[in-house]
């Protein structure tokens, strides 16, 4: 009889092991998946981006997936890039829209099937996101204005490169630059309502026309400063100053930063570069999606930073992080 009574206990024992072990699984804290969709994955600031990104990642303890399309004109590839994290019901979405207008249903789809969205770079024409992480970067194109104006004693002819139509962040850059330039009656904007692009070489093409359309007799520049508001828009300018002799002869002020756009500071080939901070805006993107998930209150708009770089200032140690990030801490390239 004893012998049976013990076979009961060690079977009850033995099952109730076993349901402890198939239970534990559950009782484990799952990993928070956050996906972080940029609008390009090519440029370098993009690339600063994605090791702030991971640094939150890292630090906070939850998984990072990076994804976007590869050229910053390519929306129908970000709408299908949200869509898909909407469908394999990531934790919450952290995207820089590549169109202010064309991102609102997807990002309205995917809150409304739970998955919240933070709104990092550029604006977007909706509500439904926890927070705006970006630049002021209104902010940033009036600073470039202004330091311009200074540059040439108030008195000139200018020119504003555009970026690509729907991007909101370069559009606020691009007036925030013509209301500075509008407040000195002796500067004159001959040209503005042209676009670069989004890569090098539509830029430089760009530059190219419109140092073709505005010379003098001589072949010089008819004007005296120009200003580009993003990275491929002043690289490719960088470009088309440089290959038609054209360093030095106008002031030139151009928006985020790259290892030839260093060089061009460097060299006096660029006056200036208004810089945001990247790695701040990765980090902060993440960390207030982790911050939402978690409970905690978060900021509906989140400044991440603006700052005028010039051959002065650009060697202090803070502006020496902003314009050449430690990106291989974090990114495994």
């Amino acid at each position: 009889m004893r012998r049976v009574v013990f076979f009961i206990i060690c079977v009850v024992c033995l099952a109730v092991l076993s349901g402890c072990k198939k239970q534990a699984p559950s009782q484990e804290k799952k990993k928070l998946t956050i996906a972080v969709i940029p609008k390009g994955t090519v440029a370098e600031f993009w690339k600063t981006v994605h090791a702030g990104a991971e640094k939150a990642g890292q630090e906070l303890g939850v998984e990072i997936i990076w994804k976007g399309p590869l050229k910053e004109d390519d929306r129908e590839n970000q709408i299908r890039v949200v869509e898909d994290f909407t469908s394999r019901g990531v934790n919450g979405i952290v995207l820089a829209p590549l169109d202010d207008t064309a991102l609102r249903v997807p990002v309205s789809n995917a809150v409304r099937s739970g998955i919240p969205v933070v709104i990092f770079d550029s604006g977007l024409k909706s509500d439904d996101f926890i927070s705006f992480v970006a630049t002021d970067n209104y902010k940033g194109g009036r600073i470039a204005g202004e330091h311009l104006a200074r540059l040439l004693n108030g008195k000139g002819k200018v020119v504003l490169l555009r970026y690509e139509v729907g991007s909101a962040s370069t559009s606020e850059r691009e007036q925030g630059f013509l209301d500075a330039v509008a407040e000195n009656p002796g500067l004159l904007v001959v040209s503005s309502n042209q676009y670069g692009g989004v890569t090098t070489e539509t830029a430089y093409q760009a530059g190219e026309n419109l140092f073709a359309r505005l010379k003098n007799a001589d072949g010089s520049p008819a004007i005296d400063g120009i200003f580009c508001p993003n990275e491929s828009t002043t690289f490719g300018m960088l470009r088309a100053f440089q290959d038609g002799g054209h360093s030095g002869k106008v002031r030139f002020i151009g928006f985020d930063s790259s290892s030839n756009l260093v060089k061009g500071l460097e060299t006096g080939a660029i006056d200036a570069l208004v810089l945001q901070n990247p790695m701040n805006i990765g980090y902060a993107g993440v960390r207030a999606m982790v911050d939402h998930l978690q409970g905690r209150p978060v900021e509906k708009r989140i400044d991440t930073g603006v700052t005028l770089v010039t051959r002065e200032n650009m060697n202090d140690p803070e502006i020496k992080e902003l314009l050449n990030p430690d990106l291989k801490k974090w990114l495994k390239e």
